[in-house]
Protein backbone atom coordinates (compact mmCIF):
# COMPACT_ATOMS: atom_id res chain seq x y z
CA UNK A 1 0.00 0.00 0.00
CA UNK A 2 2.76 2.59 1.17
CA UNK A 3 4.97 1.71 -2.31
CA UNK A 4 1.56 2.07 -4.40
CA UNK A 5 1.03 5.80 -2.71
CA UNK A 6 4.97 6.75 -3.32
CA UNK A 7 4.59 5.51 -6.64
CA UNK A 8 1.16 7.91 -7.40
CA UNK A 9 2.93 10.38 -5.69
CA UNK A 10 5.94 10.37 -8.10
CA UNK A 11 3.86 10.13 -10.97
CA UNK A 12 1.75 13.08 -10.40
CA UNK A 13 4.92 15.06 -9.45
CA UNK A 14 6.51 13.73 -12.59
CA UNK A 15 3.18 15.04 -14.62
CA UNK A 16 3.01 18.47 -12.43
CA UNK A 17 6.64 19.07 -13.67
CA UNK A 18 5.75 18.10 -17.40
CA UNK A 19 2.79 20.37 -17.80
CA UNK A 20 5.26 23.68 -16.71
CA UNK A 21 7.83 22.87 -18.84
CA UNK A 22 5.36 22.36 -21.67
CA UNK A 23 3.59 25.44 -20.93
CA UNK A 24 7.01 27.50 -20.92
CA UNK A 25 7.68 26.49 -24.29
CA UNK A 26 4.75 28.05 -25.59
CA UNK A 27 6.05 31.64 -24.22
CA UNK A 28 6.92 33.94 -27.02
CA UNK A 29 10.07 34.58 -26.90
CA UNK A 30 10.37 37.08 -29.70
CA UNK A 31 12.53 40.11 -28.98
CA UNK A 32 12.05 42.34 -32.18
CA UNK A 33 12.14 45.67 -32.38
CA UNK A 34 8.48 45.70 -33.98
CA UNK A 35 7.09 45.13 -30.71
CA UNK A 36 9.00 47.75 -28.83
CA UNK A 37 6.51 50.99 -28.37
CA UNK A 38 6.99 51.60 -24.79
CA UNK A 39 7.51 54.75 -23.28
CA UNK A 40 10.58 55.21 -20.95
CA UNK A 41 10.10 56.63 -17.41
CA UNK A 42 12.95 59.64 -17.37
CA UNK A 43 11.79 60.21 -13.66
CA UNK A 44 14.35 58.57 -11.68
CA UNK A 45 17.59 59.70 -10.04
CA UNK A 46 20.95 58.01 -11.48
CA UNK A 47 24.50 58.82 -10.07
CA UNK A 48 27.74 59.89 -12.56
CA UNK A 49 30.12 57.40 -12.82
CA UNK A 50 33.33 59.53 -12.95
CA UNK A 51 32.35 62.35 -10.09
CA UNK A 52 29.38 60.32 -8.64
CA UNK A 53 27.22 63.47 -8.94
CA UNK A 54 23.85 62.84 -8.30
CA UNK A 55 21.24 63.84 -11.41
CA UNK A 56 18.12 62.89 -12.97
CA UNK A 57 17.72 60.89 -16.06
CA UNK A 58 16.33 62.96 -18.32
CA UNK A 59 19.03 65.68 -18.44
CA UNK A 60 21.17 63.74 -20.36
CA UNK A 61 18.69 63.08 -23.10
CA UNK A 62 17.64 65.84 -25.65
CA UNK A 63 14.21 66.62 -25.83
CA UNK A 64 13.71 67.24 -29.46
CA UNK A 65 16.65 64.50 -30.91
CA UNK A 66 16.84 60.70 -30.78
CA UNK A 67 19.46 59.60 -28.18
CA UNK A 68 21.84 56.75 -28.04
CA UNK A 69 22.16 54.38 -25.03
CA UNK A 70 24.78 51.98 -24.30
CA UNK A 71 24.81 49.37 -21.45
CA UNK A 72 27.71 47.57 -20.61
CA UNK A 73 30.29 46.58 -18.36
CA UNK A 74 34.13 45.73 -17.95
CA UNK A 75 33.94 41.89 -17.06
CA UNK A 76 31.64 41.84 -20.09
CA UNK A 77 33.51 40.17 -23.06
CA UNK A 78 31.06 41.00 -26.10
CA UNK A 79 30.88 44.71 -24.88
CA UNK A 80 34.72 44.59 -25.25
CA UNK A 81 34.52 43.13 -28.61
CA UNK A 82 31.84 46.20 -29.50
CA UNK A 83 34.13 48.81 -27.83
CA UNK A 84 35.65 49.49 -31.51
CA UNK A 85 32.29 50.19 -32.71
CA UNK A 86 30.99 52.62 -29.93
CA UNK A 87 34.33 54.27 -30.58
CA UNK A 88 32.96 55.07 -34.33
CA UNK A 89 29.79 56.87 -33.33
CA UNK A 90 31.91 59.10 -31.23
CA UNK A 91 34.46 59.96 -34.50
CA UNK A 92 30.91 59.97 -36.19
CA UNK A 93 30.01 62.37 -33.36
CA UNK A 94 26.82 61.03 -32.43
CA UNK A 95 26.51 61.20 -28.65
CA UNK A 96 26.23 57.93 -26.34
CA UNK A 97 24.92 57.77 -23.03
CA UNK A 98 26.80 54.61 -21.11
CA UNK A 99 24.72 52.94 -18.50
CA UNK A 100 27.51 50.88 -16.48
CA UNK A 101 26.02 47.31 -15.58
CA UNK A 102 26.58 45.86 -12.47
CA UNK A 103 30.23 46.66 -12.39
CA UNK A 104 32.54 48.03 -9.91
CA UNK A 105 33.39 51.71 -10.68
CA UNK A 106 37.35 51.33 -10.50
CA UNK A 107 37.45 48.44 -13.03
CA UNK A 108 35.10 50.44 -15.07
CA UNK A 109 37.17 53.32 -15.46
CA UNK A 110 40.05 50.74 -16.02
CA UNK A 111 38.31 49.72 -18.89
CA UNK A 112 37.62 52.96 -20.62
CA UNK A 113 41.42 54.50 -19.67
CA UNK A 114 42.60 50.97 -21.64
CA UNK A 115 40.25 50.79 -24.32
CA UNK A 116 38.91 54.82 -25.00
CA UNK A 117 36.00 56.34 -23.92
CA UNK A 118 33.21 56.75 -26.31
CA UNK A 119 30.22 58.24 -24.08
CA UNK A 120 29.53 61.60 -23.78
CA UNK A 121 28.21 60.74 -20.59
CA UNK A 122 28.46 57.44 -18.18
CA UNK A 123 26.07 56.59 -15.31
CA UNK A 124 26.31 53.84 -12.56
CA UNK A 125 23.61 51.04 -12.42
CA UNK A 126 25.02 48.78 -9.51
CA UNK A 127 21.88 47.08 -9.61
CA UNK A 128 20.39 46.67 -12.74
CA UNK A 129 17.37 48.35 -11.94
CA UNK A 130 18.18 51.61 -14.11
CA UNK A 131 18.68 49.12 -17.16
CA UNK A 132 15.27 47.48 -16.47
CA UNK A 133 13.70 50.79 -16.70
CA UNK A 134 15.25 50.96 -20.64
CA UNK A 135 14.17 47.24 -20.95
CA UNK A 136 17.45 46.00 -21.31
CA UNK A 137 17.65 41.97 -20.77
CA UNK A 138 21.27 42.16 -20.38
CA UNK A 139 24.80 43.35 -22.02
CA UNK A 140 25.19 44.48 -23.94
CA UNK A 141 22.71 46.50 -25.62
CA UNK A 142 22.22 49.27 -27.11
CA UNK A 143 18.91 51.60 -27.46
CA UNK A 144 17.37 54.53 -29.70
CA UNK A 145 15.15 56.67 -28.03
CA UNK A 146 13.19 59.01 -29.40
CA UNK A 147 13.23 62.37 -26.89
CA UNK A 148 10.49 63.77 -27.62
CA UNK A 149 8.60 60.79 -27.06
CA UNK A 150 10.15 59.58 -24.79
CA UNK A 151 9.88 55.79 -26.64
CA UNK A 152 12.45 53.27 -28.06
CA UNK A 153 12.76 52.99 -31.42
CA UNK A 154 15.43 50.27 -32.18
CA UNK A 155 17.10 48.08 -29.37
CA UNK A 156 20.42 46.18 -30.46
CA UNK A 157 20.54 43.13 -28.46
CA UNK A 158 24.17 41.70 -28.47
CA UNK A 159 27.50 43.52 -29.58
CA UNK A 160 27.18 46.09 -32.06
CA UNK A 161 28.31 45.20 -35.55
CA UNK A 162 29.67 47.74 -38.62
CA UNK A 163 25.84 47.20 -39.54
CA UNK A 164 24.89 48.21 -36.57
CA UNK A 165 26.63 51.21 -36.32
CA UNK A 166 25.55 52.08 -40.08
CA UNK A 167 21.84 51.70 -39.54
CA UNK A 168 21.91 53.77 -35.93
CA UNK A 169 23.42 56.75 -38.23
CA UNK A 170 20.46 56.15 -40.58
CA UNK A 171 17.94 56.78 -38.22
CA UNK A 172 19.70 59.57 -36.42
CA UNK A 173 20.19 61.29 -39.97
CA UNK A 174 17.38 60.25 -40.99
CA UNK A 175 15.55 62.95 -37.25
CA UNK A 176 17.29 65.60 -38.51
Amino acid sequence: MKKNIKFISLLLSLIIVFIILLKGLNVSKDYSNEKLNSKIDFSFKVKKLFNDEVINIEDLFNQEDLSVVNIWASWCVPCKDEHPNLMQLKDMNIKVVGINYKDNPKNAKNFLNLLGNPYSEIITDKDGTKSIEFGAIGVPETIVINGKTKSIIKKFIGPLSNENIIEIKSLINEKT
